[in-house]
């Protein structure tokens, strides 16, 4: 991706934010120099993986595939004293796909916190590793027991919520029609280094072309 599309991605997610009245931690808004001022802050956000995240899993077609994220708080699996849990703000584009993944360690609840619907594509993990194409996925949203074929969607209107477990493979995309939506996650702790299991894409981060100044660096960006 070229850092102007980030730049320009992480300022329509800031404007998304405020119109839902989303407030950001003070550190969402530093600039580079504001890092390089507050070292100990930026080394524990990226060692807590805390912060912006852009991606365009490595195919430059962000409109397409892609997600904008923000990690506003997280622990660091197997450390004693770290929090057991995380929570992000993503921004799902109309029609943008987060593509087919599963986790091992982290279950999750996505919830709608405003925008346009959220459409989720469910399916069981096979024993041997592949996606099951066959049996039924139990999915709670809400709480509500909902039993879909495998490639079962659900479709979440603001304020709604489904629970992930672990190894329950997912992909999801915003609803045509409907515009971006703004995407709240709480979960376990998060790993993006070592806990997405991908069927069909190679890169959770994104090469940067730099082409302009970064207006709020990355979190993998920080000093570490």
């Amino acid at each position: 991706m070229r850092r102007s599309e980030i730049n320009a991605c992480i300022t329509q997610a800031k404007e998304l934010f405020n119109s839902i009245s989303f407030r950001l931690p003070d550190w969402g808004h530093f600039s580079p120099a504001d890092w390089e001022a507050n070292p100990d802050l930026a080394k524990w956000c990226r060692s807590h993986q805390m912060g912006w995240d852009v991606t365009d899993y490595g195919e430059g077609d962000f409109a397409r595939r892609g997600l904008i994220l923000f990690c506003l708080r997280n622990g660091i699996l197997r450390q004693p004293g770290e929090v057991p849990y995380a929570e992000k703000i993503m921004i799902v584009g109309e029609d943008q796909e987060c593509p087919l993944h599963y986790h091992k360690v982290k279950m999750e609840d996505i919830i709608v916190r405003g925008g346009g619907n959220l459409v989720i594509e469910l399916y069981n993990l096979a024993a041997d590793g592949s996606l099951d194409t066959k049996t039924d996925v139990h999915v709670r949203t809400d709480g509500k027991l909902n039993i879909l074929p495998a490639g079962g969607k659900v479709v979440l209107q603001p304020g709604q919520s489904v629970t992930l477990p672990r190894t329950l493979v997912h992909r999801f995309y915003g609803e045509t029609g409907k515009g971006p939506v703004i995407v709240g996650e709480v979960s376990q702790v998060n790993d993006d280094l070592a806990d997405n299991f991908f069927f069909d894409c190679d890169a959770r981060f994104s090469k940067i072309e730099e082409d302009a100044t970064p207006i709020h660096p990355l979190w993998n960006e920080l000093a570490a």
